[in-house]
């Protein structure tokens, strides 16, 4: 069905950027290369891709489903087939026709502005009668219970949101094969177990599915085999019998995540809790009144009262779609149409006064990276400019070899700890993450739980809005449910 013969790949570069990338790019390996890949994928058979960030995971999709050579130039060797053609000589359009990508970033792969006419999209281009494609639609929107996000602005949907319109773009299709690169990324527990129901029911269909993943544990009872990718390279290859026998403790050792899927909740972990008539008003921000409004007059925001530790580490979940980075825009200052207080250290903050106190880490860090350099990003947010300073952050992070890089040419992974570097240099007291180990793999979702713990350390407050229950676990004093006090 698939198979990649003696393959070998290296991105052309140009200042370090990679050809055909425009900001929406995700993954692109440390070292830029594949190097002697032989995989085969049996018809019907359901593969996870799995390995460190930027070990060649999303390349290996691309080789597949035709972006490589047909996009995104290289040095390519080997072959690569698929049903029985040579996709690197094929259309783009050709291979379309069997094969479908949910990618890292949905919203690279959007062509219209809203929801139903997106789901449509692939259906109008393989000239389907108008009657079947509204029946797909139909049906999709049925199986995935999409019901209220038809006909719905793209521009207004959270991320997981987004994830779910991608996956039923696929869906429609009907599409053999089927290719998944980090969907669970931007997911909430309960999404995350729609999705892995829809795999189990694409497999029960004889599709073929590969999927790329860090979170490997809502996969591991639907795998067939797992690939471990490093360097490039396929590492380790486990049998469904291999699969069985590891323990969370060898999948750790061998850098991966956890292969049980948990929805556990997060005990304080602070030393000592105190009821809110012992605590000082000094030990909390309290926020008062925050609301947001969409111009359509959808209400995403509508928080009259909600109090929150300072000096720790708290994460905020909740359903996709409930508010949560609403709520972290609005918190930094982020909206003109936003309202609401804050108070801190016995003074008040409005909108403004919150832009200069606190730092926000956006959930699509290709909004906050604006130079040419991996360095001068975590210059320029720094009070004054101190390049020894920056170099150490840097370090902390394993980025020290990328400091002259430019920052659109890593990987998803590497942009997000840039963004991470970026807050710890800008100095200020609340810092703020909007899921920021989306798309890290397990040592580096140990890093950044280990820098959140060294910020708390400096008296930092640290705020994580994450679906990541390993990050959670890892770091977090105290968990809130954002939904038992957004009042939509």
């Amino acid at each position: 069905m698939i198979g990649l013969k003696n393959v070998s790949f290296e991105y052309n570069t140009g200042n370090g950027v990679e050809k055909g990338s425009a900001g929406g790019v995700d993954e692109k390996i440390s070292n830029g290369s594949l190097r002697g890949i032989n995989l085969f994928v049996a018809e019907g058979e359901f593969i996870l891709l799995t390995g460190g960030s930027g070990c060649g995971k999303t390349t290996i999709l691309r080789l597949i489903n035709g972006l490589i050579p047909n996009f995104f130039e290289g040095n390519l060797e080997g072959s690569v087939t698929v049903d029985g053609f040579d996709v690197s000589h094929a259309e783009l359009y050709d291979t379309a026709k069997s094969v479908s990508t949910v990618f890292q970033n949905p919203r690279s792969q959007f062509f219209n502005v809203d929801t139903t006419s997106e789901l449509a999209f692939a259906c109008e281009n393989q000239g389907m009668e108008e009657s079947e494609i509204l029946r797909r639609i139909d049906n999709t929107v049925n199986e995935l219970h999409l019901e209220p996000l038809m006909n719905r602005s793209l521009f207004d949907l959270s991320g997981g949101q987004k994830q779910k319109i991608a996956c039923a773009s696929v869906a429609v299709t009907g599409n053999k094969i089927i290719l998944l690169d980090e969907p669970s990324a931007n997911l909430d527990l309960q999404t995350i177990d729609e999705l892995s129901g829809l795999l189990r029911k694409w497999k029960a269909e004889g599709k073929t599915i590969i999927v790329a993943e860090h979170r490997i544990s809502y996969l591991w009872d639907l795998a067939d085999r797992t690939i471990i990718l490093n360097n490039g390279q396929i590492q380790k290859e486990l049998s469904r019998t291999q699969m069985n026998k590891l323990t969370e403790e060898a999948l750790h050792k061998m850098g991966l995540r956890t292969n049980v899927f948990s929805s556990a909740g997060v005990q304080n972990k602070t030393e000592k809790s105190k009821s809110d008539s012992e605590c000082d008003a000094e030990d909390y921000i309290t926020i008062k009144n925050f609301f947001y409004k969409y111009k359509n007059g959808h209400v995403a925001l509508n928080i009259p009262y909600m109090k929150i530790p300072s000096g720790h580490i708290t994460a905020i979940t909740g359903e996709n779609g409930k508010g949560k980075t609403t709520f972290l825009n609005t918190l930094c200052g982020l909206g003109h149409r936003a309202k609401g207080v804050m108070e801190y250290k016995g003074k008040t903050y409005k909108r403004s006064g919150r832009q200069k106190s606190v730092f926000l880490v956006m959930q699509d860090v290709n909004h906050q990276l604006f130079t040419e350099s991996v360095l001068d990003e975590v210059l320029i947010s720094q009070i004054e400019e101190n390049s020894d300073q920056a170099c150490k952050i840097l370090d902390s992070l394993d980025l020290g070899a990328f400091k002259d890089r430019h920052p659109q040419s890593l990987s998803g992974g590497q942009k997000q700890r840039v963004a991470v570097a970026c807050a710890i240099a800008s100095g200020r007291e609340i810092l703020l993450f909007d899921e920021p180990t989306s798309g890290l793999d397990y040592t580096h979702m140990l890093q950044i739980g280990k820098i959140l713990r060294e910020l708390k350390a400096m008296g930092k407050t640290v705020i994580v809005v994450t679906h990541d229950r390993e990050l959670i676990k890892e770091c977090c004093d105290t968990e809130i449910s954002l939904g038992d006090f957004n009042k939509i």
